[in-house]
C-alpha cells in the first residue's frame, strides 16, 4: 500500500498496473491537488488583494480640485487597504491622456483613475481612443456638489426669475463667463439658457479663477461657479448667488433655491468625482475597492476637505457611478450638438 496524505493506492486498486504506472498516477493526482491549492478553488480572488502598491492616476495638474480630492482619497485608501496608494498626476488634453492611460492598464486593481464631469463631457467633444462606458469598471462615486449661479453685485437682478427676465429684455446682451470652451461650467450654462429660453454671450477664460474675478469686477454678468471659488465673495457681498444646480436642497445654503425651484423645471447639473478601474476587473476586487472607498469618504477629514469646495461625500455602488456617467454622456451630447460647440 502507498499512502500520501489523502491519496491511497494498493495492489487491489491498481490491479496489474506496474510500479511505474502507479507512480505516474499518484504524481498526477498530487499535481491536481497542488494546482487546486495554488488557485484557491472556491476562494475569492480579492482574498489576497492588494499585495503591493496601487497607482492612482489624477488626470489633472496638482493644486486643483481633482488633485485635492484624489490625494485625500489616496491617503485614506492606503490606510484601509494596507498598501500604499501612490498618486500620479498625468496631465494633458482636458484629462484625456491620464484617463486613457488608466483605462489601458492591466485590470488587476493596481491602477485606478480619478474622474469627474469632464469624463462624460469629453465623450461629447472628442473622438476618444476608448469607450467611456464599455472600457472601464466603475468603483464608486466619491463626492457631489452644485454650481452656484452667480452675478456681480451691479447686475439689477436679485433672483433667478429676475435674471431670466433681464436676459430676455436685453436680447443676448448679457454675458456669461466660463472656465473654458467645452468645460463643464460652459455646458451647464448652455443647458440653462436652452431650458430657460434665453440667450447670453459667452466669454471663455482659462480657468475658474479669472472667470470669477471678471464677474466680480462686472466685466462679465453671470458665472456658474464652483462654491469653493465663489463663496468668499458671496459672503462679503461682492457676488450674488441666485440659485444652485443640484436637484435637491444644498445643505451649505439651505435657503438658496435650486434652479428648478426658481423657475426652470427639470434643470439640474451635479459636480461629481468618482473612481474607475480598467475593463475586466474581477468583481470581488471591485467590491473590495468599493467598500474601502465608501469607508474612506465618510471619514471626518474627507468631509472637511470636500466642504472646502462645497462638495459632500457620496457613498454608493459601482452601478450608481455607471448610471451617472451614462446619463451625463447623453445630456452633454445633446447640448454640444444643439449649441454647435467645437474645441480645437
Amino acid at each position: 500500500m502507498v499512502q500520501r496524505g489523502d491519496l491511497m493506492f494498493n495492489s487491489k486498486t491498481l490491479g496489474r498496473t506496474d510500479g511505474l504506472a502507479a507512480r505516474a498516477l499518484a504524481m498526477a493526482a498530487y499535481a491536481s491537488l497542488a494546482c487546486a491549492a495554488t488557485l484557491g478553488v472556491g476562494a475569492p480572488a480579492a482574498a489576497a488583494y492588494p499585495e503591493h502598491q496601487i497607482k492612482l492616476i489624477i488626470p489633472f495638474a496638482p493644486g486643483g480640485g481633482n488633485d485635492a480630492v484624489g490625494r485625500t482619497i489616496g491617503k485614506l485608501l492606503t490606510e484601509s487597504l494596507g498598501q500604499p496608494v501612490v498618486v500620479e498626476n498625468m496631465v494633458g488634453a482636458g484629462g484625456k491622456i491620464g484617463v486613457a492611460s488608466g483605462i489601458r492598464a492591466k485590470p488587476d486593481g493596481y491602477t485606478l483613475t480619478l474622474i469627474s464631469n469632464s469624463y462624460a463631457v469629453n465623450a461629447s467633444l472628442y473622438q476618444l481612443p476608448f469607450d467611456p462606458v464599455k472600457d472601464m469598471t466603475p468603483v464608486g462615486m466619491i463626492a457631489r456638489g452644485p454650481f452656484l449661479v452667480t452675478t456681480s453685485s451691479s447686475i439689477a437682478a436679485n433672483s433667478l426669475p429676475q435674471l431670466i427676465e433681464l436676459a430676455k429684455a436685453r436680447h443676448g446682451a448679457l454675458s456669461f463667463a466660463s472656465s473654458g470652451v467645452g468645460g463643464i461650467s460652459h455646458l451647464a450654462t448652455e443647458l440653462f439658457m436652452k431650458d430657460a429660453g434665453i440667450k447670453m454671450t459667452h466669454v471663455p477664460y482659462r480657468g475658474t479663477g479669472p472667470a470669477v474675478m471678471d464677474t466680480l469686477a462686472g466685466r462679465t454678468d453671470v458665472f456658474f461657479s464652483t462654491p469653493g471659488a465663489a463663496m468668499p465673495y458671496i459672503k462679503d457681498g461682492r457676488l450674488k448667488a441666485l440659485a444652485q444646480t443640484l436637484p435637491e436642497t444644498w445643505s451649505d445654503m439651505p435657503s438658496l433655491p435650486t434652479v428648478a425651484q426658481a423657475g426652470v423645471p427639470g434643470y439640474q447639473v451635479v459636480i461629481w468625482y468618482g473612481l474607475i478601474a480598467p475593463k475586466g476587473l474581477p468583481q470581488d476586487v471591485q467590491q473590495k475597492l468599493n467598500q474601502a472607498l465608501n469607508a474612506a469618504i465618510v471619514k471626518p477629514e474627507v468631509g472637511r476637505q470636500l466642504s472646502m469646495e462645497g462638495d459632500q461625500a457620496a457613498p454608493g455602488t459601482p452601478e450608481q457611478l455607471r448610471a451617472q456617467i451614462e446619463t451625463e454622456i447623453g445630456v452633454w451630447q445633446k447640448v454640444v450638438s444643439e449649441a454647435h460647440i467645437k474645441v480645437d
